[in-house]
């Protein structure tokens, strides 16, 4: 009965910060100067934490985002993040509990949705998110790849210039807004986000290390694409380099601005390894290499999860593949987005409305969530026994319907 789950107070941050250290396996002491840090940037009435006799023993925030959904529309959404339970504190209900405040509140605000990045899979889809974009990660080694690297990497009519910290807080960030208008997956990333990444703010706790920047402009001038990686310092008893180049950010435009960020990364002299980062599972990269197999994957797993306030607002907002109808049953046991739904698609928008008609495909709400970006498929779903069709071919309409040319990709982690 101590348990009391509330909006964090002033007072209260700084021993919400330590619950956080706590939660993430952090060594649990807290400076004034990290709670100075943090306090700007966390907003009091999207903070909770639970507190037993006083003391914080989790966390939980969110904060306002746009996810970019299928045909560039940008949808409000309630991003969740800093979610932990203290370990003398687990399997009480609390992340419940929080998590129930947070939703309602983002339906109020009129948030479509909610996305967030799991640490670990079984958590979220009893709360009625799904995975609906993944990451893969590969290591390629440069050494088999079968480039010339004898020769400048070719960059087509444009060109790639070294850039400093500042150039990228101004041309990365309007670029990155450019990219995610037309690129589904993608979230808002705001002016803290370019602050952390090229070094005018800090990170608490994490020491930062400065990146080399480029940029890729097009024959006009124009800057289609930005990279953003480091690089260490190895070489072996022969006095051979064994550096690995680690990119922390690639985003580009258009096919040759990414082409060439690619093979430019790949060009670095005394670099035998790169990094990729997060990308999409059908990244360009393995198959710029005229040895794909020198690309090795080193991740692939489950990245952005959604969880949809709104049916209709949210289905309304994409585009579709083909024209088409269909009626969903969607099960929200927990939240606003369950019902009946009349969707009616087509590559221009949807209209979609609440129905009384016969059932097309019955599913939950967190595989509805998967299937949202277009990612998965509603026949494998169905398959797998997580989605029942009332009317033959409804899986296959849903497919034809939903899926895009290209995975849905979110680089960010938040």
């Amino acid at each position: 009965m101590s348990l009391e789950v509330r909006t964090v107070t002033d007072s209260d941050f700084p021993d919400w910060v330590r619950a956080l250290h706590i939660g993430f396996l952090r060594p649990p002491s807290v400076t004034d100067a990290e709670v100075a840090q943090r306090r700007p940037h966390l907003d009091p009435a999207r903070a909770q934490g639970a507190f037993d006799a006083g003391r914080c023993v989790a966390t939980f925030r969110s904060f306002a985002q746009e996810l970019t959904a299928v045909g560039g529309a940008a949808l409000p959404v309630s991003a969740v993040t800093s979610v932990t339970v203290s370990p003398t504190h687990r399997r009480r209900g609390l992340l419940g509990r929080m998590m129930a405040r947070d939703l309602a509140a983002a339906g109020e605000r009129g948030e479509a949705a909610s996305t967030l990045i799991a640490a670990e899979y079984p958590i979220y889809g009893r709360y009625g998110y799904g995975p609906a974009a993944w990451t893969t990660e590969w290591t390629v080694d440069l050494r088999r790849a079968g480039l010339d690297r004898s020769r400048p990497a070719p960059v087509g009519d444009g060109r790639i210039d070294l850039v400093d910290p500042a150039d990228v807080r101004e041309l990365g960030a309007a670029l990155h807004d450019r990219v995610r208008a037309v690129r589904h997956g993608m979230v808002s990333r705001n002016r803290r986000f370019w602050d952390l990444v090229t070094g005018a703010a800090e990170m608490p706790g994490e020491p930062w290390k400065e990146p080399f920047f480029a940029t890729y402009r097009s024959a006009a001038g124009e800057v289609e694409g930005y990279v953003a990686y480091t690089a260490d310092d190895r070489w072996d008893d022969g006095k051979q380099p064994l550096n690995t180049a680690t990119v922390r950010d690639l985003v580009a435009l258009t096919p040759a601005a990414e082409r060439a960020l690619w093979r430019f990364v790949c060009s670095v002299d005394w670099v035998t390894l790169v990094k990729s980062g997060h990308r999409a599972p059908d990244d360009l990269l393995p198959l710029l290499l005229p040895d794909p197999r020198a690309a090795r994957v080193t991740t692939h797993a489950d990245f952005l999860w959604l969880r949809i306030l709104d049916t209709v607002r949210v289905l309304q907002a994409r585009t579709y593949a083909a024209a088409g109808s269909l009626v969903l049953q969607v099960h929200d046991a927990d939240g606003p987005a369950g019902g009946r739904f009349r969707l009616d698609a087509s590559p221009e928008g949807a209209v979609c409305a609440p129905t009384t008609g016969p059932v097309d495909l019955t599913l939950d709400v967190a595989e509805l969530a998967a299937l949202y970006l277009g990612d998965e498929s509603a026949v494998r779903l169905l398959a797998l026994g997580r989605v029942e069709e009332s009317r033959p071919g409804a899986a296959e309409l849903v497919d034809r319907l939903l899926r895009t040319s290209r995975r849905p990709w979110c680089p960010d982690v938040f």
